[in-house]
């Protein structure tokens, strides 16, 4: 498990001589990390912490998978795009949504 053959125990001592400390968070269920193009999800994770000179550094393990983010729509979009085209509401929303939030584009799709 530990190269060059260490003993687990001697391998624990010698970390927390260097003033590491590393634990495992019980329970995890799901991690998710939020960004702007989207959510990276893991789920039947597994987390360790590892906490030297002060840090602590979280490692995730697991099989992420990827939700790509939905663009928040404002209500202004929705009107000017009805508007200039004349479609409903709701048609103008999905519009935008995929054109991810691109006036311009939605409004040309709708007119062509």
């Amino acid at each position: 498990m530990f190269p060059g053959k260490i003993n687990p125990r001697k391998m624990r001592q010698m970390m927390k001589q260097m003033g590491m400390e590393m634990g495992e968070i019980e329970g995890v269920e799901k991690v998710v990390i939020h960004t702007s193009a989207g959510n990276y999800v893991f789920e039947d994770v597994q987390v360790v912490t590892t906490t030297m000179q002060g840090v602590t550094t979280y490692q995730i393990t697991g099989e992420p998978r990827f939700e790509e983010a939905i663009p928040e729509i404002p209500d202004e979009d929705i009107t000017l795009v009805t508007s200039q085209t004349g479609v409903s509401e709701e048609v103008a929303r999905q519009t935008l949504i995929e054109t991810r939030g691109d006036i311009a584009e939605a409004i040309l799709k709708l007119v062509s």
